[in-house]
């Protein structure tokens, strides 16, 4: 699906009707869709093998319930506080028509350009649902982009953009988009998280230019459509000075993220594909028994590691099967990768013991090195202390 506004009515195929409805039935008849957002599918990307959320995802489905229903809960979110400071923060960015954005944007990513004026234009961008606040956007950035010429700044507050993501559109909501006079497009994340001395916590850095990537490869897809249009990979990250509640900006260069995102996008398994290898019948619904929701999540495979623990709802529930069926996926993505073959903590063992086949070079140099380990201990000096040494403490 593209972000552009369609030239005419939306056209509903026999095959995106029967799509539509097998999802609804997989979630629930009563059960409206979750929507995708940037964080999301950030997680997505981070773990593209994993068929059961690329397909609870794609289907809508409300993992929390659904991690609740079968009784391993996760909490994530942030707290009611730090939303309230967040959306506080975010209003005093964008105070007097985003004038202060602006200069910010100017500053550490046009400073050779004009300063943006008081007559910096604000589009509306409100409509009827997300699909119509996306075609809304579309136009918006169209017509900045012709008033680009006239050296006009463009400030869209909230746009909506779409994307397609494993055959199922999501629809993502960035802080701001800002078009430059030159026509280039650069993705704002305005962040309630510190910048202290110029600096910001790496990781939560991190986690904001994985979730612009997403708003960038969702802008690339309307780029396209218009003629002089280009979407910067450097972001602006705005967050609170030191310890006060002054904006102050970086340049993120997101080329990195913005690669592996769409890399990893692209190799997730179509949606109508997973659905089409499920039995009639089968339920996400969270309103229905643990026995029948676990037997339906057990049918989609999944790609569990621990890095899930930080980023996904069913997180606690897949653990506890893949130590369950003894999968050294438990253990770790880089021990599943040096494993190879050897899928299970008891096959490993087996073969650290001798007793697997020694064609398998993997099991091989696992025997060789739990042989090594052995004779390193055979070998190591007793260290005992004198029964009538003084106690050190």
């Amino acid at each position: 699906m593209s972000s552009y506004p369609p030239s005419g009515p939306p056209q509903n195929t026999p095959q995106t009707t029967t799509l539509r409805q097998r999802l609804a039935d997989l979630r629930g008849p009563a059960v409206p869709p979750r929507p995708l957002d940037a964080r999301a599918l950030a997680a997505l990307a981070a773990n593209p093998g994993c068929g059961r959320r690329a397909l609870l995802d794609g289907a809508g489905v409300d993992k929390t319930a659904l991690a609740a229903a079968l009784g391993s809960p996760a909490a994530f979110g942030q707290s009611q506080f730090a939303i309230i400071r967040g959306n506080s923060f975010e209003a005093k960015v964008k105070g007097d028509g985003g004038a202060e954005l602006l200069r910010l944007v100017h500053s550490r990513l046009d400073a050779g350009t004009e300063p943006p004026g008081p007559g910096a234009s604000v589009p509306d961008l409100t409509a009827a649902g997300p699909e119509g606040r996306a075609a809304r956007t579309a136009l918006a950035l169209r017509e900045a982009t012709a008033g680009a010429a006239r050296g006009g700044w463009t400030l869209l507050d909230h746009p909506m953009l779409a994307l397609e993501v494993a055959g199922s559109p999501a629809y993502l909501e960035p802080d701001a988009v800002v078009v430059h006079p030159d026509g280039r497009w650069t993705v704002v994340e305005i962040k309630s998280f510190p910048m202290i001395d110029g600096a910001a916590d790496a990781a939560k850095v991190g986690a904001a230019a994985r979730q612009a990537a997403v708003y960038v490869l969702a802008l690339e897809k309307t780029a396209e459509k218009l003629g002089g249009a280009t979407v910067g990979h450097r972001i602006l990250l705005v967050c609170p000075k030191d310890f006060s509640n002054l904006p102050t900006a970086a340049a993120v260069d997101i080329r990195r993220e913005h690669a592996v995102t769409r890399r990893q996008l692209e190799r997730l398994t179509r949606v109508e594909e997973l659905a089409a290898a499920l039995p009639a019948g089968l339920s996400f619904d969270p309103g229905r028994p643990a026995e029948e929701l676990t037997e339906a999540v057990s049918a989609v495979d999944a790609a569990y590691a621990p890095e899930c623990l930080a980023a996904c709802e069913l997180a606690f529930h897949c653990r506890e099967r893949a130590r369950a069926a003894d999968e050294v996926s438990a253990l770790g993505r880089s021990v599943r990768g040096e494993l190879g073959a050897l899928t299970t903590v008891g096959a490993a063992l087996a073969a650290a013991a001798g007793r697997a086949s020694c064609e398998d070079p993997t099991a091989t140099a696992l025997h060789r090195a739990a042989r090594l380990r052995a004779e390193a201990l055979e070998q190591a000096p007793a260290r005992t202390a004198p029964e009538d040494a003084a106690c050190p403490c």
